[in-house]
């Protein structure tokens, strides 16, 4: 008899029975049809690159992980080189591998993180600016022939700036350059590249300028996509020649710009001619000025022939005769037009030295002279007749200064007693004590005196 356990399935033949491989095979199909294509952003992890050339990593963050696999049709085009801790922005989609039933992401595009909102942004600057019309081909300049001056605005200590001297001076060393050095990378380069081509703009002194930078990342070049710096290139009086990154890149910068150039070197080649291009231009000018300089002295030459031929059949006697009869009779008639000439000039002469000696300035002056005569003379007598009247007028008020002036008084027989000590003009006996010096002044001389005793006056009580 056989044994049955409870809960037990019917017969086997009623059971679908997967194997692992059945299941996981399964799985794969689901995950590869049921989930979209996705982005994932985070850190490479246990980077593995087999001589297949296919790549193995992990992607996590902070709280998961998950393996991947790029395969080598797809990495070709990877522009960076995965390393260990870098982060990045995958697009993948879910799938399953089936011998170890492992889940996974299978990557066809990889791109370091923040590369993709790069790229979004230059895209949508890009759709801005060309609705406005700044890449319009009826605003591009055309260059100048042959410019006197180059300026670059570049960095001064970059590979870029040395090939675009190396490249102007082997190709037309007659053209000055003037570096604008600025930073092309970082977060002071927008800044710096405004201020470079406000400077160029203001001062003028450039014919053509020339934004370089070498190559590098969508990140490197960022400054050259940058909304300000495009409208500054845009807004510049003088022609731009963008040379930004190597032949593959692409910017803003470019799209704006009177020309794009390739490479900074390529720019350099547009900005000027090639001097060896103008050296054969001015040999064969050279050569054709040399023929025409023959042809005209052999013409000259032939025609040079004719005259003399023409002169030899042509007697000069006959051309000398009438050219002396006609010198005689202009000559006759120059001496009559002279004397003519000279008669109405004397007349006008002497007319014009009447009126001149009528308006000399020695009549003048000599009438000047007579006035200042009679002025001074009017002058001296006022003068003495002034001071006659202040004479007199001072010997009155002397006179009359004398009769109130305490030294008249003095003379009459009358004093002035100071104190010695203080010169104080004594009025009262009782202002000196006995023993003490006073002065006295007569009407003529003083004295020195002491004070030997003091009474009262003959008025006095």
């Amino acid at each position: 008899m056989s044994a049955r356990f409870p809960g037990a399935g019917g017969p086997r033949a009623d059971r679908d029975i997967y194997t692992v491989a059945r299941l996981n095979r399964e799985v794969r199909m689901l995950l590869d049809h049921g989930l979209p294509v996705i982005w994932v952003e985070a850190e490479i992890s246990n980077f593995s690159r087999p001589a297949s050339g296919h790549w193995y990593f992990t992607l996590k963050d902070r709280d998961a992980q998950v393996r991947c696999a790029m395969f080598r049709q797809r990495n070709l085009v990877v522009r960076f080189v995965p390393a260990e801790g870098k982060q990045v922005l995958a697009r993948a989609r879910v799938s399953l591998y089936e011998p170890r039933g492992d889940y996974q992401l299978i990557v066809d595009h990889l791109e370091e993180s923040g590369v993709g909102a790069l790229k979004r942004e230059f895209e949508r600057l890009k759709a801005k600016l060309a609705a406005e019309g700044l890449f319009a081909t009826e605003l591009k300049r055309p260059l100048p022939a042959v410019p006197r001056r180059i300026g670059v605005v570049s960095s001064p200590s970059g590979a870029a700036v040395r090939d675009v001297i190396q490249v102007l001076g082997r190709r037309f060393p007659a053209a000055d350059v003037l570096i604008y050095p600025t930073a092309v990378q970082g977060a002071a380069a927008v800044e710096e590249i405004l201020a470079a081509l406000a400077q160029a703009a203001e001062r003028r002194e450039c014919d053509v300028l020339i934004v370089a930078r070498g190559g590098g990342s969508l990140e490197d070049l960022q400054a050259f996509n940058d909304e300000r710096v495009a409208r500054a290139i845009r807004a510049s009086p003088i022609p731009v020649i963008s040379g930004v990154g190597h032949e593959v890149d692409f910017t803003i910068a470019d799209l704006v710009a009177d020309v794009r150039a390739p490479t900074p070197s390529g720019a350099a080649e547009l900005a000027v001619p090639d001097r060896r291009e103008w050296l054969l231009r001015i040999a064969r000018i050279a050569q054709r000025l040399d023929t025409a300089a023959l042809r005209q002295m052999r013409a000259g030459g032939e025609r040079l022939d004719n005259l003399r031929r023409r002169l030899a059949r042509l007697h000069p006697g006959m051309g000398l005769q009438r050219d002396a009869q006609r010198l005689d009779e202009l000559e006759q008639r120059l001496g009559a037009l002279v004397r003519l000439r000279l008669a109405g000039g004397g007349a006008r002469l002497q007319e014009l030295a009447a009126r001149l000696a009528a308006r000399s300035p020695v009549l003048r002056l000599r009438d000047l002279r007579s006035r200042e005569q009679r002025l001074s003379m009017r002058l001296g007598n006022a003068m003495t007749q002034t001071l006659q009247r202040v004479s007199q007028r001072l010997a009155l008020a002397q006179r009359g200064l004398h009769a109130v002036s305490p030294l008249a008084t003095l003379g009459r027989g009358f004093a002035l007693a100071t104190r010695a000590a203080d010169g104080a003009l004594l009025h009262a006996a009782d202002e000196v004590q006995v023993g003490e010096a006073i002065r006295v002044r007569l009407g003529r001389g003083a004295l020195e005196a002491t004070v030997t005793g003091r009474g009262p006056t003959e008025n006095e009580p």
